[in-house]
């Protein structure tokens, strides 16, 4: 199948799907690529727990912070059953910086994540990502403001309300009455831009070769690995990436490293078009369009592995 064709069939099998998205993947050898909308912006949602980290680490590097100072968490105070790691412990912990990125990377620790914004605000983030080359990714506030949607609202029962609210006020020029959901107002990225950021710690770039083998590190220990990982992962090849959801959003970005052949960055964001908060079929349209995605370009690249 020529690209054209494919990427028309992709399309198709995401709007039947109820997802529009923003994909891209890259050869990280050859730089070539293959993508579907890949400039369309999205808020970020935990995305932007990876250039958190590579900025916590960059500053480690340079001496302003130190990974094995500890910080004070007050013992949360959720209710909810969405949160994971710090915000359900009951009681005060102490956690060195070193910790909580591994915390906010491998389950996604908002709290985590937001104990590491207290020391590098959102606006460092993006500053230093954009010094190293990279734009299009803005960081405009801490994680914990994620947590304050409409879905918060509603009981357990009546979830899939704030979705249909959610997907009934989305415009065209991707505003959204809920900040969260704004691209203008909240964390904010394409599938070209976290593309780029994880070309830039694959690959030799401006970010310190040490900074980027950890956050390279902390990917690989990523234990959410529901939506892309069971088509990319392998006794072959090893899957290494970050989640982010946030209401009608589902977003996952990574590199595959197949053993002993070449290493493609994938991004997908997308955002759903159905009422519901659990959707295992929205995942699994997001992994096969991402592997057909992948699957074409290396049968192009690399025709005999």
């Amino acid at each position: 199948m020529n690209t054209e064709a494919l990427l028309a069939r992709l399309r198709d099998e995401l709007d039947e799907g109820g997802l529009r998205g923003s994909f891209l993947v890259r050869d990280l050898g050859t730089g070539r690529e293959i993508g579907i909308e890949p400039d369309l912006e999205f808020p970020a949602a935990s995305l932007v727990k990876v250039p958190l980290v590579a900025v916590t680490q960059d500053r480690i590097r340079r001496g302003e912070l130190d990974g094995a100072q500890q910080v004070e968490i007050e013992p949360g105070r959720t209710v909810t059953s969405g949160p994971t790691g710090l915000a359900r412990f009951r009681h005060p912990a102490r956690v060195a910086v070193d910790d909580l990125m591994y915390l906010a990377v491998a389950i996604s620790d908002g709290t985590a994540a937001d104990a590491l914004f207290a020391l590098t605000p959102p606006a460092e983030v993006t500053r230093t990502v954009r010094d190293w080359g990279i734009t299009g990714i803005a960081v405009r506030h801490p994680v914990g403001e994620l947590s304050d949607t409409p879905a918060e609202r509603f009981s357990a029962g009546e979830v899939h309300l704030a979705h249909s609210l959610a997907i009934g006020a989305v415009t065209e020029g991707q505003g959204h009455p809920v900040p969260q959901l704004d691209v203008s107002r909240a964390s904010a990225g394409s599938a070209r831009a976290f593309t780029d950021l994880l070309t830039a710690l694959w690959t030799p770039s401006k970010v310190d070769p040490d900074v980027a083998a950890r956050v390279r590190t902390l990917m690989g220990e990523n234990l959410l690995r529901q939506r892309l990982a069971p088509d990319f992962a392998s006794d072959a090849a090893r899957w290494s990436s970050k989640t982010g959801t946030l209401l009608i959003l589902r977003h996952e970005i990574g590199v595959v490293d197949h053993v002993g052949g070449p290493s493609f960055a994938v991004a997908a964001l997308t955002e759903s078009r159905v009422p519901a908060a659990v959707q295992p079929e929205a995942e699994i349209l997001m992994a096969r369009v991402a592997r057909a995605l992948r699957d074409h370009l290396r049968a192009q690249d690399h025709p005999r592995r």
